[in-house]
């Protein structure tokens, strides 16, 4: 069956893993680059440094706040070690640009990843353009996904309707506001056909194929 979207005039999309796909591999290289930073900061062991990371990512949603708010880490210095990492992992998809372009209404890009990285990344993917706006961590005052006052934020800030609304993204656990909020919720990813979650309303382990496939809403 056709997902039904024909109610969907708002488009938010994740960033990593799920606008390029994680068979990519690329965030490997931005996983280890945090855990450079947590053992620089904290001058623990590789092994205990890689621990933390995981505790804090599964406690606040995202390392930085993390470190930040138990090492008094700067934000700055934490982007800063992902502005050189090399893209050759990424490639551009010119099927998935393609019907980005037919989506009915705005289309956001709302991530947990700095201002630098989303630029980037987006540019190098050649989506940038495509996007009204990129809603980093930078634009939501340091309330990652799934904290809810950042769902907020990014609604108050473009006037968004959550009921014509439908959020893209690989991690399950950031759906479930999206969904409280009342937008539509899509997993993306290789195990997002896996899912039984209650709040997540379309799975799909390829984007463009979904997209490409779904009922939209007629142009008046």
């Amino acid at each position: 069956m056709r997902p039904d979207l024909s109610h969907i005039d708002t488009w938010l999309f994740d960033l990593d893993n799920t606008l390029y796909p994680e068979e990519s591999g690329f965030m490997r290289q931005v996983e280890s680059r945090m855990t450079d930073f947590v053992e620089n900061v904290t001058g623990l062991p590789r092994d205990q440094a890689y621990a933390l990371q995981k505790k804090y990512y599964a406690e606040h949603g995202l390392t930085l706040i993390g470190m930040m708010r138990n090492h008094g880490a700067d934000p700055a210095d934490f982007f800063a070690l992902h502005h050189d990492l090399s893209l050759e992992a990424l490639a551009e998809d010119p099927e998935l640009l393609a019907v980005l372009t037919k989506l009915p209404g705005r289309r956001f890009v709302f991530t947990n990843a700095g201002d630098t990285h989303a630029e980037r990344v987006l540019a190098h993917l050649g989506l940038r353009d495509l996007f009204d706006d990129v809603f980093h961590i930078n634009s939501f005052g340091f309330t990652p996904k799934p904290d809810p006052l950042g769902f907020q934020r990014m609604i108050d800030a473009h006037g968004l309707d959550p009921a014509t609304t439908s959020f893209f993204e690989d991690s399950e656990r950031n759906l479930k506001p999206a969904a409280d909020l009342g937008m539509t919720t899509v997993l993306v990813g290789p195990t997002a056909l896996a899912s039984t979650a209650p709040f997540v309303h379309h799975r799909t382990d390829k984007l463009t194929p979904f997209l490409t496939a779904a009922r939209l809403k007629e142009a008046n």
